[in-house]
């Protein structure tokens, strides 16, 4: 069978748990996106916060998930594909309206050291650590029942390009509008959460060590504690260490954005716009990755994926303008799905892939919150005197030399090793690769 007949048949005939996880993935963005992409400019506009008060408030959130994300890791690789601890971040995404309106804004009013840490400790629990255990519990999925990770997560990309096209208007007419919008997306999530039915994959083959062919439904806490003395996690580590200082970069970059605008409300107006769009183009290039990847192979396209978040950072403090500035930003829209769909494949082809939720959560996220409550401190207190654009090219540095020494550093497979490994995952012959 053809290459692209396969890709038609599978999109024919995707599984009814393919479009309930999209559509999970889908509100769980929408949610985030309302709450958080334009954390920055409600903090600074309605609150007086200053930079460095506002990378305080990203901080306590990175260190929320960063305690977080270990026990978050360890006990979705016991629960398989049981969906307890999903439930627990839906219910969470249905407190945000409430939580922010009634208890983060009284706190801001009066102090606010205590409303940034209010607003963090939130964004931690929900949103910042919850976002890997949904991730990791697709991919897990989608390797049992039979679909790419990357084409559920697309619908991720399109919840959160969705909400962001108007989240600058409604921030406009009152921000309350984008915290309800929150909760009713959260109060969607648990009803449709209800209706997966996991019973059908509990017994798949797909968690098989690809190197012992023993089953590995089962993880245990010397399994996860082993990790850290293989080298080969370190390396990758540290390709998360530079790769994660996207997300302190885009932390404030609303609030640069919006200041080449006279007035703050078409800044913010903009900026809306502007997110919607790039993130429509992750989505497209979130399909499109898993394709890539397969080609290229997963080390290549994590070096791919930090040369073109070197180039986006370093430029985005080089370029003048807001049209060039927007041309920059777009970069995200290839960069993130090739990283994120990379550093999947990586994962399950160079380690047990039983503990592929406790790899991501630790080697990915936890790795990004370690970073991102050191650096974002810094980068508000860079921004408040030296500006954007020179702490942008500062940034773009580390990322550049973290690059350079993966390239050394990380663990080579030909692209038919990975095929190999990925079909006996799969319980597939060779022939279908």
């Amino acid at each position: 069978m053809s290459a692209q007949t396969s890709l038609l048949d599978k999109i024919k005939h995707m599984p009814r748990e393919y479009y309930i996880l999209s559509a999970l993935l889908f509100l769980f963005f929408v949610s985030w996106a309302g709450c958080y992409s334009l954390l920055a400019i409600w903090l600074q506009r309605f609150f007086n916060l200053t930079g460095q008060q506002t990378g305080f408030t990203y901080a306590v959130f990175s260190v929320t998930a960063f305690c977080l994300q270990p026990f978050y890791g360890f006990i979705q690789d016991k629960l398989v594909l049981r969906r307890n601890l999903i439930f627990y971040l839906g219910v969470l995404l249905s407190c945000c309206g409430p939580y922010y309106i009634f208890v983060c804004e009284p706190l801001l009013s009066m102090n606010t050291v205590a409303g940034g840490v209010a607003v963090g400790v939130y964004m931690g629990l929900a949103y910042q650590a919850g976002i890997g255990v949904l991730e990791s519990y697709t991919e897990r999925f989608g390797r049992r029942a039979g679909f790419e990770y990357g084409h559920a997560r697309m619908w991720g990309s399109l919840g959160w390009a969705a909400t962001v096209a108007v989240t600058g208007i409604f921030i406009n007419i009152d921000p309350h509008i984008n915290f309800w919008m929150s909760t009713v997306a959260g109060l969607l999530f648990l009803v449709l959460l209800s209706q997966l039915k996991t019973t059908k994959y509990s017994l798949s083959t797909t968690d098989d060590h690809p190197g012992t062919g023993k089953k590995q439904n089962g993880v245990s806490v010397k399994q996860a504690l082993g990790l850290a003395s293989l080298p080969r996690f370190w390396a990758l580590t540290l390709f998360v260490f530079g790769s994660s200082v996207y997300l302190v970069y885009d932390q404030q970059f609303m609030v640069y954005f919006s200041h080449m605008f006279e007035n703050p409300e078409e800044g913010a107006e903009m900026y809306g716009y502007l997110n919607s769009v790039q993130v429509f183009l992750e989505s497209g290039c979130t399909f499109l990755a898993p394709f890539l990847i397969n080609r290229i192979g997963a080390k290549n396209g994590l070096i791919l994926g930090g040369t073109i978040m070197f180039c986006r950072i370093f430029l985005s403090g080089v370029v003048e303008g807001p049209v060039a500035l927007s041309c920059v930003k777009l970069l995200h829209g290839p960069e993130v799905p090739i990283v994120m769909i990379s550093f999947f494949k990586y994962i399950t082809t160079r380690f047990n892939p039983a503990l592929s939720a406790t790899l991501y959560l630790v080697g990915y996220q936890m790795v990004t919150q370690v970073i991102g409550s050191v650096l974002a401190p810094l980068a508000g207190w860079g921004y408040d005197h030296y500006g954007f654009a020179d702490t942008y090219v500062a940034m773009s540095l580390i990322v550049l030399v973290m690059t350079i020494l993966s390239i050394f550093l990380l663990t080579g497979k030909s692209v038919a090793e990975e095929h190999e490994i990925n079909a006996r995952m799969a319980g597939k012959p060779k022939a279908d690769q």
